[in-house]
């Protein structure tokens, strides 16, 4: 297994809202979540194109923002 890229270490770290850096990549369509009570919120994956990190992109403030997937 390849080790992360320094952008991607760093985009690990961010917790509330960044934007992706630039080699991260949509991997395919939003998950889009309707709450019952809640005004619902949204997935989207990504990956790298430097180290091949992926990532999930969360609007679900009970989430991390930007979860790094490991293995």
């Amino acid at each position: 297994m390849m080790a992360n890229c320094a952008m991607c270490e760093e985009q690990a770290k961010k917790v509330r809202s960044g934007k992706p850096h630039q080699y991260l990549d949509k991997t395919d369509a939003p998950r889009l979540f309707k709450g019952a009570q809640s005004r619902g919120f949204e997935e989207q994956d990504y990956q790298c194109r430097v180290c091949q990190a992926k990532f999930t992109y969360s609007t679900n403030r009970n989430d991390l923002t930007w979860t790094l997937w490991q293995g």
